[in-house]
């Protein structure tokens, strides 16, 4: 089984505008040719003829059900009744968990304006991924998008289930001792690419990735993601199967480590919750 938590159904390229339902159409296409299950997709922190907001992805997807959806909110930008209407949706399932964009917008996800989108995360048990590392477009502020900023975050609430995306790459080890550290702290293999691997980059990140499961210990706070259409389905799943795992521990991230998080229906492998981090044990085949 594979979930891909880490989708988004933006129009990026610019010079061609299809409308929410082709997106879907066009992700739920690579998701068959690609043989995964379920994906998550990320709204964004702005809304824009190239970027549908929460409610008009939801309702595209309440026929899909292979597909959930992840509020994006903005810091800068959010109001009391998008909360209400985010929490509406939290309370019907139909909205799986919160996505934050520091980097793209200029704060630290340990503002205190973030209170009260922790808080009904909390509520609803739902976990929020917040945007970390380097950035799609160069006018966003890497500084607010390091990833020992969650670091806070998770200390500060220690019943709120945090997402790291993208591994905080460049900063890859500062991702690790966040992980290591917090037991409520996860991290996505998203977007560490554009469209492809190259052979050199991809045997780079391989290193990285192999480097992290053995510093935090078992990869159970590991989850799959593409960053789709950003990133090509096939070339991650060709760079999952290079990292050379055991199926136990590829399972975790490929599907089991989401289905849990997430509360997927249906996919959700019955198992006891992660070990706490810090249990070093070696999962992939030397």
């Amino acid at each position: 089984m594979i979930i891909d938590v880490h989708t988004h159904v933006n129009n990026y390229e610019q010079d061609r505008q299809r409308s929410t339902r082709e997106c879907i159409d066009a992700l739920e296409e690579a998701m068959a040719r690609n043989g995964v299950d379920y994906a998550l997709t990320l709204t964004s922190y702005k809304v824009d003829e190239h970027r549908p907001c929460v409610r008009e992805v939801v309702e595209a997807v309440r026929d899909r059900p292979r597909i959930g959806v992840i509020a994006g909110i903005s810091y800068l930008n959010y109001r009391e009744r998008d909360l209400r209407e985010v929490a509406d949706y939290l309370r019907e399932g139909l909205v799986k968990g919160l996505k934050l964009y520091p980097g793209y917008e200029p704060f630290y996800p340990y503002d205190s304006r973030c209170r009260v989108i922790y808080d009904l995360a909390m509520e609803f048990d739902v976990p929020v991924m917040i945007h970390a590392g380097d950035t799609y477009t160069p006018r966003a502020k890497v500084r607010y998008a390091h990833p020992l900023n969650v670091d806070d975050v998770a200390v500060d609430n220690p019943a709120l289930k945090l997402v790291i995306c993208h591994l905080g790459n460049p900063w890859i080890r500062d991702c690790m001792e966040v992980v290591y550290k917090n037991s409520n702290v996860y991290a996505d293999v998203s977007g560490l690419v554009l469209g492809h691997f190259e052979d050199r980059f991809e045997q780079y990140m391989l290193g990285q990735i192999r480097e992290m499961i053995l510093y935090a210990g078992e990869p159970r706070y590991l989850l799959y993601g593409t960053d789709w259409p950003i990133s090509s389905m096939e070339t991650y799943l060709k760079f999952m199967n290079g990292l050379g795992l055991t199926d136990e521990a590829l399972e975790h991230i490929m599907w089991k480590n989401a289905a849990r998080l997430f509360r997927i229906d249906g996919a959700s492998p019955g198992e006891d919750p992660p070990e706490p981090s810090g249990t070093k044990r070696n999962l992939w085949k030397i």
